[in-house]
């Protein structure tokens, strides 16, 4: 730095949540006390009784694991004015490389991308220390051809934004909140560039949308779009190009820019996103090789253009050269439905969760809106941060590759040399980029397994974040106001489920590996509240197991006449009634202090219940039935929407389904607890309840029946409804079957019991 640091770059300040705490020891007394009870009366009891024991159990055990989480929440204050007065100028902040990552131009929309590279290209960072990179793993000419039109806008939008001090940087969010300016409000000068940028916006809109009804942009492969002629998704030579070069290193002028799609064959392993984001570090170290690297997904735009000084703040503390591995923002989303029906908008639980993880080993990273030190994304440990010695050196690059371009580039980022020799432009670094993308550079190195991003899971940031963690490296938890990005929630329940099922799938198959949390506690540096975390966020696959037993219970109970929970004349009753009243005004209290609604509160508890029995149960399935060759991991990229006005008012707020098996599983749960509940109000249980001891089903089975029922109302509602709001036929078909069977088999159990 310039001057030294006299004022702190960020501060960690601890939150008091004594009432929190109360609550909480409250709920774990109330389930230790019922298992006690379950204990004690154990052998008065059938198998039913040891199923709710072992179910309750694990409920307990991963209420311990949330309290773990919640006890200690820090909150990191930042100060960029403070950074800019330490730094002087601006040489004297350090580079950072942008990675940006699409895989389908369908399902990743390119004007997404345009929004999301535009609003990066535009932060308030000196242009000549940034170098952005957008992966294509589509390798689509569409993508290409967009990146090109948007580097031609952004020569207008970049210095528009600057010199107006405009705070949202996507053009599309920019235009489409569209405020009415009046003279008092501007200048002539202001408003009529303001209409101009708005009409070069609409007319990029306009060129991309052509090119993409037409399915193929208008460029004939000829010139730079030759080298997409004839190519396979699947199965295509690396293409990189150079889309703007800031060759005089202007700090006011555009940053980088640079296309990737890195070589794919058949039969080639190319390990989904941990992949491309392999081929981007080693393809960067090679271009620019800045010291910092931000990823972000293509639909996750800047939304506070100061993003970058923040998370400088963090990193170039004081301490934070030994400690601090990487800055984690949350994911917050700007297209999120009113009151969250989908349960995906995360907002409680990074309140709570996440700042509390924040307090011991740091926030777990995300995926996206990180920011990493590229030396430890090469393994370097928080012993060796002071001294980088010729063993070092040669023990964590003996594997890296055949170019001798990067182990060069990586030697440097180890000791502190940042940057490429100014005298070169990007394009003459090309040809020793192309070496490192392609998709044989990595057979016989350590990328994917003790360099880059780790391979093996679907999961790939929750793994990589955990390696880093138990090298014994902290991160920190960036939460500027306002937020530093914004991003697409999954509008639908297709969507939804299917980024539910690939997180359950890539976390459990963590959990079951070597690289779990509890062999790094045990054998290396991971901090024991730290492995607790990671065990509650990778258990997320197990879960459906348990609820799933505990949904079958009462309605096994109802049609065999038996019980599971205390009777209304036992005094035990208290107990579970106590525990569901604490728990639900508890969790509702945690909504309304984060500013949502009631009902809000409600869609997340539904969408909890519906969300494991559905999704994550696939992922458990999906994970045990591997070793057996009968499924096989396969990385499934969420669908992005291009508008922020999702669906429109008929669609807000219901549920859509589709013809996948994922939904059976509820309908399935819907139709027993319908049947069960009709068998319990016109006393039709087996045997006849024409006796009145405390054996027999009881009010308290027949509340959870009905509980569950209206967890699953939107099942309920889409089976009287067509098209996408409607549950197909095929799918009501096999789960009246499993249904109808699993009721023959309780009445069939319960008659030779």
């Amino acid at each position: 730095m310039a001057n030294p640091i006299s004022l702190p770059l960020y501060e960690k300040i601890p939150r008091k949540n004594t009432l929190q705490k109360i609550l909480d020891i409250i709920i774990f007394f109330l389930l230790l006390y019922f298992l006690i009870y379950r204990l004690l009366h154990l052998k008065n009891h059938g198998t039913t009784w040891l199923l709710a024991f072992i179910c309750e159990s694990w409920f307990t055990f991963t209420w311990v694991l949330v309290l773990n989480m919640k006890w200690n929440p820090v909150i990191f204050k930042t100060h960029p004015n403070h950074l800019l007065q330490a730094a002087g100028e601006t040489d004297e902040l350090p580079s950072v490389d942008i990675f940006v990552t699409t895989a389908d131009p369908v399902l990743e929309p390119p004007i997404i991308n345009v929004n999301t590279v535009l609003s990066l290209l535009a932060v308030d960072y000196p242009a000549h220390k940034l170098a952005c990179y957008v992966s294509d793993d589509g390798c689509s000419p569409l993508t290409y051809y967009s990146l090109v039109e948007a580097s031609k806008f952004a020569q207008l939008w970049v210095p528009f934004c600057k010199k107006y001090d405009i705070q949202v940087r996507a053009p599309f969010k920019y235009f489409f909140n569209d405020p009415v300016i009046t003279l008092s409000d501007s200048t002539k000068e202001f408003q009529h560039e303001r209409k101009r940028m708005k009409e070069e916006y609409e007319e990029l809109c306009h060129k991309i949308d052509v090119a993409v009804q037409k399915s193929m942009p208008p460029c004939d492969f000829i010139g730079d779009f030759v080298e997409f002629s004839g190519v396979e998704c699947k199965n295509h030579p690396t293409i990189i190009k150079v889309m703007w070069d800031n060759k005089e290193g202007l700090p006011d002028g555009l940053p980088h820019l640079v296309y990737i799609s890195r070589e794919k064959k058949h039969k080639h392993p190319h390990h989904y996103k941990a992949g491309s984001m392999n081929a981007l570090t080693r393809v960067s170290a090679l271009m620019t090789n800045a010291p910092y690297i931000l990823n972000v997904d293509c639909d996750m735009f800047v939304n506070n253009p100061k993003a970058i000084l923040h998370a400088m703040c963090v990193l170039l503390g004081s301490k934070s050269e030994s400690e601090i591995a990487f800055a984690q923002f949350p994911q917050v989303f700007y297209d999120g439905l009113k009151d969250d029906p989908y349960g995906n908008q995360m907002v409680v639980l990074q309140e709570y969760m996440a700042r509390g993880i924040a307090g011991f080993q740091g926030p777990f990273y995300g995926g996206t809106g990180c920011f990493h030190r590229r030396k430890i994304i090469y393994g370097l440990s928080p012993d060796n941060v002071a001294s980088v010695n010729g063993k070092l050196v040669e023990d964590i690059f003996s594997k890296i590759g055949n170019s001798k371009e990067l182990t060069e580039s990586a030697i440097d980022a180890l000791e502190g040399k940042t940057g490429t020799p100014a005298n070169q432009s990007l394009q003459s670094r090309i040809e020793a980029a192309y070496k490192v993308a392609d998709c044989g550079y990595e057979y016989g190195t350590s990328w994917g397994t003790k360099l880059g991003w780790i391979y093996g899971s679907t999961t790939e940031d929750m793994q990589t974040g955990l390696r880093i963690h138990k090298r014994g490296w902290r991160s920190a938890y960036c939460t500027p106001n306002p937020p530093a990005f914004l991003g697409c929630a999954p509008s639908g329940g297709p969507t939804t489920m299917t980024q539910q099922k690939r997180w359950a799938t890539g976390l459990l198959e963590i959990l079951l590996s070597r690289n779990c949390p509890i062999f790094a506690f045990l054998f290396e540096k991971l901090q024991w509240r730290q492995c607790l975390a990671y065990v509650w966020l990778l258990t997320w696959g197990l879960r459906p197991v348990f609820e799933l037993c505990y949904a079958a219970l009462p309605a096994y109970c109802i049609i065999a006449d038996s019980h599971f929970l205390p009777k209304v004349q036992e005094p035990a009753l208290y107990v579970p009634v106590a525990l569901f009243l604490t728990y639900n005004i508890y969790t509702l209290s945690e909504y309304l202090r984060t500013g949502q609604s009631v009902r809000a509160w409600w869609n997340n508890q539904r969408m909890a219940r519906v969300t494991t029995l559905t999704a994550w149960l696939f992922g458990f399935f999906s994970v045990m039935l591997k070793p057996f060759g009968l499924s096989e991991t396969v990385f499934e990229v969420t669908q992005k929407e291009q508008s922020i006005d999702i669906g429109g008012a008929d669609d807000e707020g219901r549920f859509t389904f589709n013809e996948s098996p994922i939904f059976v599983p509820g309908t399935t749960i819907l139709l027993v607890h319908l049947t069960t509940l009709v068998v319990s109000l016109l006393k039709l249980q087996h045997p006849p309840a024409d006796h009145h001891d405390m054996h027999g089903s009881g009010l308290g089975e027949t509340f959870y029946s009905g509980w569950l029922v209206l967890f699953f109302l939107p099942f309920f509602k889409g089976l009287f409804q067509k098209g996408r709001h409607g549950i197909p036929k095929a799918t009501i078909y096999k789960s009246a079957t499993l249904a109808f069977l699993f009721l023959y088999w309780c009445k069939r159990t319960a008659m030779t019991g």
